[in-house]
């Protein structure tokens, strides 16, 4: 009866009806009642009401304690080096890039995104035939869609790196969190400029994204701040980031997100150093299963709900269902080599701070995740060594060619 009354419907209509039928299944998606009555506000507001596209600022309640020490205590000598090597890492968005580099997105030789990343010849699959000319805007407008995404977690990232350092118990973790705001706030500089004087196209919030910040944002927990923000987010930043960094021919973009990898790397780092200590001496083991069950069932959202539905509502409506764009871009190489960038950076952390244990590994294995649980987390790791690494793929696949 209901694909029926879909066939009869406008299609503008029945895409609003598909997004909210993709709102109930993210819902239905999270099996663990806790982790549900723990997004579920979240979701209503970004995926009902999807406030971040209704064109105004979203005011979110922080119900947080902040956490004081007058006595100054240098308690964390590994968070004080990171500290340390943070201040004589900065670099200015203004000064240090070469804005100057003239960025041409329907350039095939210095395009944002390769022409293979979505693989558009599946397209035809459903009757839909592009023009080269429409295959680079297509691709300009995914690009343009990515970094809009950087742009937004990167805002939430600022905010929630405020939060955790005015809550978290360490204070050489303050010292160092003050260098991540920075570093924060300075991201949300670099990527702005570049997508509005060089994309010129910014897009809204993906209405997942919104749904994983706002949950982080609202919970008063310093420690689920941090494990949403420090290991979730900042991993799936890494996948992202490390993905367009190997793929793009873009100069100018390549040169920023090596320097953001750079950053990203030292605030992962961050978030094992402080969460495998919390998580080991503070918690009992009750709380460490709540947060081990969460940080599955947000892996699991953040492996399923990225699809650039935002694209598919300004190119395909009509033309393809949702369900077939869903398939078409979760498919598509680009999307797939990012989901095991980001896996492999985000599954050894989960480990390193103690929420992979026997218990929960049989989830992760049935979902296609325990793969990566031997690579190396991101205390083994440094910024310069994940750029070489990504620098050797790229050399070895160029030589495939």
């Amino acid at each position: 009866m209901f694909e029926r009354l879909l066939g009869i419907v406008p299609p503008h209509v029945k895409n609003q009806l598909g997004a909210y039928a993709e709102a109930w299944s993210v819902l239905s998606e999270v099996k663990d009642p806790r982790v549900l009555a723990s997004l579920g506000p979240s979701a209503i507001r970004g995926l009902i009401l999807r406030r971040g596209k209704n064109g105004t600022p979203t005011r979110m309640k922080a119900s947080h304690a902040a956490h004081l020490d007058w006595s100054y205590p240098a308690d964390q000598p590994a968070m004080r080096a990171l500290y340390t090597k943070a201040k004589k890492l900065q670099w200015d968005a203004a000064r240090d890039v070469a804005w100057s580099t003239d960025v041409d997105p329907l350039d095939p030789s210095r395009a944002v995104l390769p022409a293979n990343f979505m693989g558009v010849e599946r397209l035809r699959d459903h009757g839909i035939r592009l023009t080269p000319k429409e295959e680079l805007a297509l691709a300009h407008c995914l690009g343009a869609w990515m970094m809009s995404q950087f742009l937004h977690g990167e805002q939430g990232a600022l905010l929630a790196a405020a939060q955790v350092t005015e809550a978290v118990q360490f204070f050489d973790g303050k010292l160092y969190g003050a260098t991540q705001v920075m570093d924060e706030g300075r991201h949300v500089e670099v990527f702005h400029r570049y997508i509005t004087e060089k994309l010129g196209k910014l897009y809204p919030i993906n209405d997942n994204l919104f749904v994983i910040i706002d949950g982080l944002m609202t919970d008063s927990r310093w420690d689920r701040k941090f494990l949403g923000m420090q290991i979730m987010i900042e991993g799936l930043a890494l996948g992202a980031f490390g993905t367009l960094y190997k793929q793009t021919n873009e100069p100018l973009l390549r040169d920023i997100l090596r320097r953001v990898i750079q950053d990203e790397a030292r605030h992962v780092h961050y978030g094992v150093l402080a969460l495998r200590t919390h998580i080991r001496d503070e918690l009992d083991e009750r709380e460490r299963r709540e947060r081990e069950d969460w940080a599955f069932e947000v892996a699991v959202l953040m492996r399923d709900r990225f699809m650039a539905f935002e694209v598919y509502d300004e190119w395909f409506v009509g033309r393809m269902s949702r369900a077939a764009w869903r398939t078409f871009i979760s498919e598509s190489p680009g999307m797939v080599n990012f989901r095991q960038v980001m896996f492999s950076r985000l599954v050894p952390n989960l480990r390193e701070i103690g929420l992979l244990t026997p218990r929960i590994m049989p989830a992760y294995d049935r979902v296609g995740l325990l793969r990566y649980m031997r690579g190396r987390s991101a205390d083994q790791l440094t910024g310069d060594g994940m750029i070489a690494e990504l620098d050797g793929e790229t050399a070895v696949a160029a030589a495939a060619e």
